[in-house]
């Protein structure tokens, strides 16, 4: 057991200087920071997402969650007329300990009205360029649909091959293949996690676009294709970077997903947490066009430093 931090004050400077960086982008972008609550009496549906919580409030409130993204709040500031908007702030997600999670990490959030896939895309581009400067990788991002990447690398069409054909792909380990089932979804992360994004360059940036319409997320479908999600994400190699899509504005499909979610984490013995009631009436209020990324800061640090661990890029890492 040290007492000491995990790194250096150099790594410290490094940090706020990538900070500086990525607020000067925004602030010349005109985009206003804002600030939401880390606390919530609701959390998250999605079934990949552990939310932690707090107990023994002392206001009669059985349990509160922390946030896991601050998404929520800063739609709730769109519907309500906020302009473009972004935040800098902590975040916290239970099970994700490894060389490239902790389960408190800094995520930068930003929304931009109006823009299309290809314009958030490029923005998210931009960003990366201002805060990494000279340490950019030199060759140009590559682009290509999530369907592309995965016949490219494994074969396979993601979209139309079959169940068994999927599980078959990725392992022959029948204790695994039990244990996921027929779950379609959960054996294209596994392909995509073990094989599709390992075969990504580290020289250079990879945008993957229109993810499968059965991990939208909260992202819009494609107006003309319904089978894809107007979805992306940044990768350096197989490190994920960021994470965004064109929202969808639309309360009814909104709840609707909302509520299968819930109902997988109920089949899988998951926490069912309640829904946030405040930001569905924001919805249907009315949420404006708009995109949205979400940006793993200690990623980005990494990539600036040249590590694959993310203990090298943070002050003090998870200690028990």
């Amino acid at each position: 057991m040290s007492w000491r931090p995990s790194s250096s004050a150099d790594v410290a400077r490094q940090r706020a200087m990538l900070l500086d960086r990525t607020r000067s982008y925004f602030r010349d972008q005109s985009v206003l920071e804002v600030d939401t609550p880390a606390l919530s009496s609701s959390a998250v549906s999605d079934p990949n997402i552990k939310s932690l919580s707090v107990a023994g409030v002392d206001d009669g409130v059985a349990r509160l969650f922390l946030h896991t993204s601050p998404e929520f709040c800063m739609k709730r500031m769109l519907a309500d007329g906020y302009p473009d908007i972004y935040s800098i702030c902590r975040v916290f997600r239970g099970g994700e300990l490894g060389r490239s999670h902790q389960p408190e990490f800094t995520m930068v959030e930003w929304y931009r009205l109006e823009f299309g896939l290809a314009e958030i895309i490029e923005d998210t581009l931009r960003l990366l360029a201002v805060a990494l400067g000279d340490r950019t990788p030199t060759r140009p991002p590559a682009q290509l649909t999530y369907r592309q990447a995965f016949i490219d690398t494994v074969g396979v069409d993601p979209l139309t091959t079959n169940t068994e054909a999927l599980a078959h792909a990725t392992t022959k380990d029948e204790a695994l293949r039990d244990a996921i089932g027929d779950d379609r979804n959960a054996w294209l992360d596994l392909l995509f996690s073990t094989t599709v994004a390992d075969s990504f360059p580290g020289d250079r940036l990879t945008v993957v676009t229109h993810f499968p319409a059965g991990q939208a997320a909260l992202a819009r479908l494609d107006d003309d294709d319904a089978s894809v999600a107007e979805r992306f994400e940044v990768f350096s190699g197989a490190l994920e970077l960021a994470n965004g899509y064109v929202e969808l504005t639309d309360e009814i499909e909104l709840r609707a997903r909302f509520r299968s979610d819930l109902d997988k984490r109920a089949a899988t013995g998951s926490t069912v947490p309640p829904l946030d009631e405040r930001f569905l009436q924001a919805m249907r209020s009315g949420l404006p066009a708009c995109a949205g990324v979400a940006l793993g800061f200690e990623r980005l640090h990494m990539l600036y430093a040249g590590t694959r661990n993310i203990r090298d890029v943070i002050s003090f890492e998870f200690e028990t």
